[in-house]
């Protein structure tokens, strides 16, 4: 009973429409072709259930199908956790340090954001993941991880019994031209297949694997980046504050130390944040540990300080100097544009040359903001706002003295 109470929480039944996301239709109808190939593939044509090796191997295969659907539900249901609606600190002085949400009409507690897609503030929110359709945050990041590790895997199993059903089936069918290579296929012939090995059954395989392989590299790739940020007890979204907070300071040579408030000092503490043997991380996601030179508004501090230091930086006007198509990862604008991408839903802006730009925040390699429309094509109300490569721009000098007082004026 306590497994099937855990298993998955429906706080109210419209939940379950979570499932009817192109996200989740995907995702799920993945791990349904990948498990359901492998398991057909290794009884009828690679290692049946009548042998001790093909017992084992098909239980594995089941465990992995149903680990990766636990923390795959936990992560979409169980849901990041909610700052409630109208939230104000106990202590009312401690208002002045935290941002008021409008959409919730009540303050953002420390290391809460507002996601436009849930129209919530979350807990220690990281980042709406479009293939749980939720998003991924205080309550639901150890099972969102968890499934980011499990998933590439289970898709690495499957793919091994892929590529040996195919290599065991082709094997006297195709001529390979290696007359000096002989391998010993006795131990795959012990058994003869319940079904020949048809076109259909090959094409199917082959597309399995894809898959397997596919999900390996891209789920592996985001499990890398998520343990990242865990052993330094972030999330993503506080990566990138950290970020804006080393340019903030280098821009205005404030001299400023800023330390990350939350990194407890070890790997392991850090860990343990966010993984317990209960399966509920430590905390209620509102107060935190944090390191003892910094309190618990420290972050939210420096938060305040961005986003007057965005109104100051949104004065400053851009010109384009290159053109830019709009691309995501664009390989024609150099390998630290490609590879520096911002990992974000938010869209790019396709630039023309001469095109005016107000440029709001950027990292080193990629800068957000508005471009300026033409008269004939303004629209009240409607802009075009993205991420465009730093390289495409440059500052237009003429702003340069409104920018320089605007900040002299700005109070760190």
């Amino acid at each position: 009973m306590n497994f099937l109470s855990n298993f998955v929480t429906f706080q109210n039944l419209h939940e379950v429409r979570r499932l009817c996301h192109w996200g989740p239709v995907i995702a799920l109808s993945v791990i349904a072709i990948c498990s359901t190939m492998a398991i057909l593939d290794s009884i009828i044509w690679y290692w049946p259930l009548d042998t001790t090796g093909g017992s084992i191997n098909f239980i594995m295969l089941l465990n992995w199908t149903v680990l990766i659907l636990y923390n795959y539900f936990n992560a979409m249901f169980v849901g990041p956790g909610y700052i409630p609606l109208g939230w104000k600190p106990e202590n009312q002085l401690e208002a002045q340090y935290l941002q008021y949400c409008r959409v919730c009409q009540g303050y953002k507690a420390p290391r809460s954001h507002h996601c436009r897609k849930c129209n919530r503030c979350v807990m220690k929110m990281d980042h709406h993941c479009p293939w749980i359709n939720n998003c991924c945050g205080h309550l639901n990041h150890a099972y969102f991880t968890s499934f980011l590790l499990l998933a590439p895997m289970g898709c690495s199993h499957a793919a091994i019994i892929f590529i040996m059903t195919m290599y065991t089936q082709l094997y006297e069918r195709i001529s390979f031209g290696w007359s000096t290579v002989k391998i010993d296929m006795s131990a795959v012939r012990q058994f003869q297949p319940l079904m020949p090995f048809s076109v259909p059954a090959f094409a199917a395989t082959l597309f399995a694997l894809g898959l397997a392989l596919g999900t390996t590299i891209a789920v592996g790739m985001l499990f890398a980046i998520q343990m990242k940020v865990i052993l330094r007890n972030k999330t993503s979204i506080e990566s990138w504050i950290e970020e804006k907070a080393k340019d903030r300071i280098q821009h205005y040579q404030t001299g400023e130390d800023f330390i990350f408030p939350y990194d407890l000092g070890t790997r392991w503490l850090n860990f343990k944040q966010v993984f317990t043997w209960t399966g509920s991380p430590k905390g209620d996601g509102l107060v935190w540990p944090v390191h003892p030179k910094c309190h618990q508004h420290t972050l939210t501090i420096e938060q305040l300080k961005q986003k007057a230091d965005k109104r100051v930086r949104s004065q400053v006007q851009y010109q384009a100097v290159e053109d830019y198509n709009g691309a995501c990862c664009p390989l024609s604008k150099g390998l630290q544009t490609f590879f520096r991408t911002p990992c974000t839903e938010e869209p790019r802006i396709p630039l023309i040359k001469g095109d005016t730009i107000l440029a709001t925040r950027g990292t080193k390699w990629w800068m957000y903001g508005d471009k300026v429309l033409n008269e004939e094509h303004n629209i009240v109300g409607d802009r075009v706002r993205g991420w465009f490569p730093r390289r495409c721009v440059e500052k237009c000098h003429y702003d340069t003295a409104a920018s320089d007082s605007t900040s002299d004026k700005k109070v760190n």
